[in-house]
């Protein structure tokens, strides 16, 4: 891997370039707002020891994830923390980007003494799959979600 990507924090300012990535999230990734963007990095920045990642070569942000860590009441009390939003831009895939912001969200986690860090995905395809246990994780539980339907969906029922 010939490159020198530098993986720091985003701030509001790098709203745009992250949205600019997020298009390529998923097919049905629904484009937030840009001043929502702004508010809700803020928010994010403001819970301890967690963080929107950026990884940037050249200064062009080319790969993210966000890194939430959650206090906790087991454990003795450690934290877990959750990666969220992990996308690199199409571009310049597989060229182990992705694995240097997640390496990264491992290293804060780790310095928060979160016990674990969890990181769920909607994909079956088995090279995304093989990228995450590349990266460290392991498919070890059963998830489950519930997702809130659309207005529209909720009154016609």
């Amino acid at each position: 891997m010939n490159f020198d990507i530098r993986t720091r924090n985003a701030s509001a300012s790098d709203a745009e370039a992250l949205l600019t990535l997020y298009d390529f999230l998923s097919s049905d990734n629904e484009r937030c707002p840009l001043e929502l963007a702004k508010e809700n990095i803020s928010k994010i920045c403001q819970i301890d020891g967690s963080a929107v990642l950026l990884g940037e070569i050249n200064g062009e942000a080319l790969t993210t994830c966000t890194l939430i860590v959650v206090p906790n009441l087991s454990r003795g009390g450690r934290p877990y923390a959750l990666i969220e939003n992990v996308v690199t831009h199409p571009e310049h895939r597989g060229r182990g980007l992705s694995k240097a912001v997640l390496d990264a969200a491992f290293e804060r986690a780790w310095g928060q003494d979160c016990y674990k860090v969890m990181l769920s995905t909607g994909s079956t395809r088995p090279a995304i799959l093989s990228f995450y246990e590349s990266a460290g994780f392991e498919q070890s539980r059963t998830g489950f979600q519930k997702r809130r339907l659309p207005e529209c969906q909720e009154k016609s029922s």
